[in-house]
Parts: C-alpha cells; structure tokens; sequence
C-alpha cells in the first residue's frame, strides 16, 4: 500500500513525524510532501500559475513552498507520475482541534478534499492542544486506521473523506458528534492607521463554546471524535424558486 503524509503546521512539526510513523507501521512504501512553513487555515486552496518550489528532504521526503493542498497537487502531478497514485492519504496530526467551522478553514481537511478530486480516500487529523503522549498512541492509532482502511468500502465514495479529532488521552472510545459551531476569526485589531490605510490582524482563539453531542463536548468528555465529509454540499432549489427565474 502507497501512503501520501501530508500536514499544514510544516515540515517540521510534531504531529507530521508522529503521523509518518504511524504510516510506517503500516506500509513500507509511505511518501511525505509538506509545506515548507505554518499554512494555518490555507483551507483547500492551490496555487495556480506561480511557481512551486520543491525541496528535497531525504528519501521519498520533500517540503513544498505552497499551501496544503499544493502538496497533494504536485505529488500527484510530479512524484507520482508514472509510478502509480497512492492508496490513502492521511494529513495531520494538526496541532489543534478541527471543529465547528474549521471543517472548511483548516488546510489539514484542505488536503483530505484535494485527495477526494483525485479518488483517493483520505483521512485528516487533528489533536486537542497539549495532549497526554504516549508511546502507545502510535501503536494505537495504526492499528484504528487499519481497521478504517479495511472497511474503506463503507466509507469511501466520490468526494467524501473523514475527519478524525484526537482527544488529550489515547486510546478512547470513537464517537461520531455533531458538527458545532465555534468559528474563529471572530475579531480585529487595529495596529495602525496611515491616511486611508488600517492595517488589521486577526487574533488567533475561539470561544470552544460547546453543547451536548457535538465535537467539542465529546472531545472534552474525552472520546475521538469522526465524521465523514464530502465537498458536494448542494441543495436543490424549490420548484416554486425556479419557476421565478428568467428562461
């Protein structure tokens, strides 16, 4: 099995190596593309018409000086060419939890979506901040995704992936929550005026509001957290609307 790691903190992050280890207790063929730096909340953007740089890092190990989804775009288009796409993607581990809105901001999710437009199944990753680590969580971990990788033809389809929150504490139980809401980039601070100009930023953080059944209280009472996502998102309109319209 042909495994793609890829992340949005960089690189260099933790969570990164951590993820690749656990690919590596599952296959001896896992490829690693990252971005070159933190790409928080890049969501599933690609970059189109500029150029990308592509550093190589080691054996089947390269940096990508794009966003997430960059990542699974040149892998695609360049490291795989000719040798066969992979099997799986996994993103992650995210150095945070990906909940309530995050699902369309998070760059770690933006790479299971690409994934999903080339019709490879894919899982993205993420954990609460400062996690209780043990080096059984590697071991436990392999073991979940290999029983989600069995049972894959319950799961996958065109344009759906999952998305996996990790609680404080492993192993624990799997529960599918209700998505929330906890949207960040709630605020902005002014840090200076020049003539027309307002040079804002908005500040890092959310509320972690929470209610029964949905991620954050379940990953607060201490359970992993799934859901299965797809990128359609359509609704049909009403006749009734339709009918008002021109033609």
């Amino acid at each position: 099995m042909r495994i793609l790691v890829c992340n949005d903190d960089g690189i260099e992050a933790p969570g990164l190596a951590m993820l690749e280890r656990v690919a590596r207790r599952l296959s001896d063929d896992v490829w690693v593309v990252a971005p070159d730096g933190k790409r928080t909340a890049a969501s599933g953007s690609i970059t189109i018409a500029r150029p990308l740089q592509m550093t190589r890092l080691g054996d089947q190990r390269y940096a990508c000086s794009g966003t997430p989804a960059d990542c699974v775009v040149t892998a695609m288009t360049w490291l795989f060419a000719g040798i066969g796409k992979p099997d799986l993607v996994l993103s992650g581990v995210n150095d945070g939890r990906n909940v309530g809105e995050d699902l369309a901001y998070s760059g770690t999710l933006g790479i299971a979506r690409e994934a999903t437009f080339w019709n490879i199944p894919a899982i993205g990753f993420s954990r609460v901040k400062n996690p209780e680590m043990s080096e059984n969580d590697e071991v436990w971990l392999s073991e979940l995704i290999g029983t989600i990788w069995a049972a894959r033809e319950q799961w996958f389809d065109e344009g759906h992936w999952l998305a996996m929150n990790l609680p404080t504490v492993l192993p624990a139980p799997v529960r599918q929550p209700r998505i929330g809401r906890d949207k960040i980039g709630r605020t902005a601070d002014i840090v200076g005026t020049d003539g027309d100009v307002t040079t804002l930023i908005v500040p890092r953080g959310r509320s972690h509001a929470a209610s029964e059944g949905d991620d954050n209280h379940l990953l607060d009472s201490g359970h992993v957290c799934i859901n299965r996502l797809n990128w359609f998102g359509q609704k049909p309109l009403e006749d009734s609307l339709l009918a008002q319209l021109p033609g």
